[in-house]
């Protein structure tokens, strides 16, 4: 039977969890993922844990936070005041914001905190410092 490889684009359907059993992500009711094994848009555990699966095949698959999102960075967290962000918003705890920063480059920053005077941002992607489960299905391989 076949074997998915590097270069091999594949449709997968998955359910990703965190270590207390909540689920982040699933494509479940939905078209499975189609990637392309080894293009580095799939983060890099959940690649490997594809590699080496036949059509049909299920496993789950334990991803550590430096093969999934990485580790937090303390450095990534901010405290603003609440005058340096547009008059007409009004933040609220897990709202998403976009930035640019000083070279130009867009960021985007989670609101974390928020106090009268100040609004503690997070650069950090969400999963940042998670081990993630992963129950994957390899629907096939185009």
């Amino acid at each position: 039977m076949t074997e998915a490889r590097n270069g091999d684009t594949v449709r997968v359907h998955y359910t990703g969890t965190l270590k207390d059993g909540k689920v982040f992500d699933t494509s479940t009711n939905r078209e499975p993922l189609e990637f392309t094994l080894g293009e580095g848009r799939i983060i890099p555990g959940f690649e490997q844990a594809v590699i080496g699966m036949s059509p049909g095949e299920t496993k789950t698959a334990e991803v550590p936070s430096g093969e999934a999102y990485g580790p937090r960075h303390d450095e990534l967290t901010v405290v603003m005041d609440r005058t340096e962000l547009p008059s007409d918003l009004e933040p609220r705890i897990g709202m998403q914001l976009q930035g640019n920063r000083h070279d130009g480059t867009s960021i985007v920053v989670t609101v974390t905190g928020i106090s009268e005077s100040d609004v503690t941002l997070d650069a950090n992607h969400p999963l940042a410092g998670e081990d993630l489960t992963f129950d994957i299905q390899l629907v096939e391989i185009l």
